[in-house]
């Protein structure tokens, strides 16, 4: 069964084990790209939602997996809130899928 991983500070994942998300505690950004390299190695982990906080930081790390089908990378905010990274990288990827940008027309 294809599982779902979030990646991020420990107050910001902590939640999510409650609804049932393999959660991976990386206590800065080079943890959080060595856990991001190792779960995308695993063909069990379809989705792995990371914290805009080390997003923005290891940006280079994720374009890696920007065209695989899977895992799919998704930016969430944190406990600390949003920063606006993680609604840029889904604007972007909705852009490169369709070829407009849908979400905002602006």
């Amino acid at each position: 069964m294809p599982k779902i991983c979030m990646i991020g500070d420990r107050d910001s994942v902590l939640g999510f084990m409650a609804v049932g998300f393999s959660v991976h505690e990386a206590p800065d950004a080079e943890s959080a790209a060595a856990c991001l390299h190792r779960l995308a190695r695993d063909p069990d982990n379809a989705v792995i939602f990371i914290t805009e906080q080390y997003a923005a930081q290891i940006e280079a790390d994720i374009a890696r997996y920007k065209d695989a089908p899977l895992p799919a990378v998704v930016t969430v905010p944190g406990a600390v809130g949003s920063s606006g990274y993680g609604m840029r990288a889904i604007k972007s990827a909705v852009e490169r899928a369709v070829g407009a940008d849908i979400l905002f027309k602006e």
